[in-house]
């Protein structure tokens, strides 16, 4: 069994203050929080699968991030107030994902990118300004999801290609290092991490 303040690696630790944020204080086990989160998520799916109206907004990215994880975190959908190992200061975290969403507008009404490498950009951004406390990395591949079905009409990426992305091991591992070459300026790894049988 693995502690509540145990993260695989690449994951966002929580502090004390974010910790007490969790709705359910039964909990003491990572798994039992990741059922919980994973069931959380399920109903955020459904509520956006009847959701009509932009989704390249900053005030969809919120309610969405609210909807997967507003069950579970009282935070859920609120803006981190604590610098992380990850991410911007917070309090350039509105200007950036306001920017962000402009931007990805931008990319799609111009044609900027090919499909896939905009919703990689886009992921890597959001994940790069990391808004929320946790729940980032899901966050913003359901987001960059939500683009290619919504904006593009194209498929979901595979992000986790057979395996557990919340848990460590090779595909997680390769998801980290080109998230990281992406930080470095270099996008082809994540494009090629996001390509249908990509990563393996």
């Amino acid at each position: 069994m693995t502690g509540l303040a145990e993260y695989p690696e690449g994951a966002t630790p929580l502090d004390p203050n974010e910790l007490g944020g969790l709705k359910f204080k039964h909990i003491t086990t990572r798994e039992e929080l990741d059922e919980l989160e994973q069931a959380n998520i399920e109903s955020g799916l459904q509520w956006l699968g009847r959701h009509r109206g932009d989704v390249l907004t900053d005030d969809f990215a919120v309610t969405l991030h609210k909807r997967l994880f507003g069950e579970v975190w009282d935070w859920a959908g609120t803006f981190r107030k604590t610098g992380k190992n990850i991410g911007v200061d917070p309090i350039h975290i509105p200007v950036q994902l306001r920017t962000l969403m402009d931007d990805a507008q931008y990319w799609s009404k111009n044609k900027t990118y090919p499909e896939l490498e905009a919703a990689a950009r886009f992921h890597h951004r959001l994940v790069q300004i990391h808004p929320f406390p946790n729940g980032n990395g899901r966050h913003s591949r359901i987001m960059a999801d939500t683009m290619l079905e919504r904006v593009y009409g194209a498929k979901p990426i595979d992000w986790a290609g057979g395996y557990d992305l919340q848990k460590m091991n090779d595909r997680r591992a390769t998801y980290i290092v080109a998230l990281k070459a992406a930080d470095a300026g270099n996008i082809t790894p994540l494009i090629d991490f996001c390509s249908p049988r990509g990563g393996h």
